[in-house]
């Protein structure tokens, strides 16, 4: 079977914050079509997803890029997770 991987870096000074909200997401991740896993080397947050297949890569893509931004999006606005 031929794996699909797409690799990102984020260069932020929340890499660490964002680290510690999306690690366990990635650890928890039980995909049956694609990983994920999530690292962090000072202010650069590293995304490596695998897939066998192009939709499956494209659909878990979208969700890990969406989180990411979304996380990302709180730090920027303030946000100190109290409701």
């Amino acid at each position: 079977m031929m794996m699909h991987t797409a690799e990102f870096t984020f260069t932020t000074p929340y890499a660490p914050i964002l680290y510690q909200a999306l690690a366990p997401e990635a650890a928890d991740e039980t995909g049956e079509r694609s990983h994920a896993t999530i690292t962090r080397n000072g202010d650069r947050l590293n995304l490596t997803v695998t897939a066998g297949d192009i939709p499956a890569l494209r659909a878990a893509l979208n969700m890990w890029l969406r989180l990411i931004t979304i996380a990302e999006e709180m730090q920027e606005i303030g946000y100190d997770g109290k409701p």
